[in-house]
């Protein structure tokens, strides 16, 4: 199985694809950007896709979301990281050597607390994601120069820990979605969570009214942010993630609001997975059911 992901091995995403399919072989497919593990999943280069979403620290990871919704896609399962950041360099390295750090832009935004307390000739590059930082580092034998990344990937590419735990939030969550196109999930667990996406009509009050019949429904939304539509100004889209105990109460809910909302659309439903079980897809593939 093919699943494509932003970054390269030992990167927080391929952590999480490890944590959806801990028994099966998985080929990853390593992309440059987020639009690249899309495509590559739109184009069968890779049958499914593992993304980030949402942290505790910076929020819902907007574009993501908007990413699956315009390639039409169905997000499967979901899986939470904690996430530990380590400050890492070459062996020869201590931290009074260091005058660089490199990171994922997210990461970093993570740490911002702590490299606050450098000094300001101190330089902070903006890198494609964790790991492929701390790999270059390695490779060209980078001094002076320190990444921003899991344990994982200073054990991977035989880099030293100069500092532990750095992120400012310490219970420090993110959390990723499998996603593939339509119909692309045999079987699933009986879903109690749902990601949906939908516009505001022009009455006054129509978002007041939309969250009103999902609470009549027993729908509890667990998150909602809106995004800005392009090309239509001072207009947004709204995604929501709601959680239900019956399918049917959630059917019933979306029956509901057609005449509140438009251009809604379901992005997927799933079982909610806090406990980060293996994705149900793992039975289907092993067992066929």
């Amino acid at each position: 199985m093919k699943i494509a992901i932003q970054g390269i091995e030992g990167s927080f995403h391929d952590e999480a694809v490890q944590k959806l399919f801990p028994d099966l072989v998985v080929e990853l497919v390593m992309c440059d950007s987020f639009d690249g593990v899309t495509q590559s999943v739109k184009k069968g280069k890779a049958d499914y896709g593992v993304m980030a979403v949402e942290n505790t620290l910076t929020g819902s990871l907007l574009p993501n979301y908007n990413l699956v919704e315009a390639g039409d896609f169905e997000i499967i399962d979901e899986v939470f990281l904690n996430i530990q950041m380590y400050l890492m360099a070459l062996e020869s390295e201590s931290i009074i050597d260091i005058f660089e750090v490199h990171s994922h832009p997210v990461a970093l935004l993570q740490c911002k607390d702590y490299l606050r307390k450098f000094p300001p000739q101190f330089k902070i590059i903006e890198g494609k994601d964790t790991a492929s930082e701390a790999k270059r580092i390695k490779e060209n034998n980078l001094q002076g120069v320190a990444a921003i990344a899991g344990k994982q990937v200073a054990e991977r590419f035989g880099l030293k820990i100069l500092d532990s735990n750095i992120q400012d939030i310490k219970e420090n969550q993110t959390r990723f979605v499998l996603f593939g196109n339509r119909g692309a999930a045999v079987s699933k667990k009986a879903p109690n969570k749902a990601s949906i996406k939908f516009q505001l009509g022009h009455e006054v009050g129509t978002l007041s009214k939309a969250l009103e019949v999902m609470a009549s429904h027993h729908i509890n939304l667990t998150k909602i942010q809106s995004l800005p539509i392009l090309g239509t100004p001072w207009k947004y889209a709204f995604f929501v993630d709601v959680t239900f105990s019956e399918s049917e109460d959630f059917y019933q809910a979306v029956a509901a609001l057609e005449p509140y909302v438009k251009n809604f659309k379901i992005l997927g439903t799933y079982a909610q997975n806090k406990e980060n079980q293996p994705s149900n897809l793992s039975q289907v593939l092993n067992h066929g059911k």
